[in-house]
């Protein structure tokens, strides 16, 4: 039996936000072992986002960290959003960038290098939950979705979840792009 995105959303904002900050920390550090299982070739740009604190969102600090490490001339980029035209943009950032915070929480870097979507190679996409099938329910604007429609096919899409995927989003649309990896703090599961 499947569920929509908007009661999926709603269902899985409350059990999100139901976790304790001392069990936060620990499935973090579970999502980032289960994360190092995973080897990327080839990955030289990685799109990420700071989590949103009033989302209780998984940690990507330490996921983008990590692949730092692994990569060390990986170039990290954060995505900046336009709310009036419900698009977004990713700016490439250094050790000098500057961060504001918008007036719906997101943190974004306030000056950058804007890059083209074609040079991104690995996404770290937003979500709530995601179905066997790699389709997830985010925060509903389709920011992402438009995004990577931008992006190359082969562009590598990551997410993070403290929950196991669900059987099927029954309204998923014909532009939803789906992840290629959902990283759980059990699991990794590849679409």
């Amino acid at each position: 039996m499947g569920m929509t995105k908007s009661e999926l959303r709603k269902l899985y904002k409350e059990r999100r936000t139901a976790i304790s900050s001392h069990e936060k920390l620990k499935l973090d550090d579970l999502l980032l072992i289960q994360f190092q299982h995973l080897a990327f070739e080839e990955v030289d740009t990685l799109l990420t986002y700071w989590p949103m604190a009033n989302q209780a969102e998984p940690n990507t600090l330490l996921f983008s960290s990590y692949m730092r490490h692994m990569i060390p001339a990986l170039q990290i980029a954060y995505a900046v959003s336009d709310f009036t035209s419900y698009s977004m943009d990713a700016y490439a950032i250094n050790e000098d960038t500057v961060y504001n915070t918008n007036t719906y929480g997101i943190t974004e870097p306030a000056n950058g290098t804007l890059l083209p979507p074609e040079a991104i190679d690995l996404v770290f996409v937003p979500m709530l939950i995601c179905d066997e099938e790699g389709y997830r329910a985010g925060y509903g604007k389709g920011f992402y979705d438009r995004y990577l429609a931008r992006c190359r096919p082969e562009v590598l899409k990551v997410g993070f979840s403290y929950f196991e995927p669900v059987e099927k989003i029954i309204d998923t649309q014909a532009f939803d792009v789906s992840l290629d990896y959902c990283v759980t703090p059990t699991n990794i599961y590849e679409f």
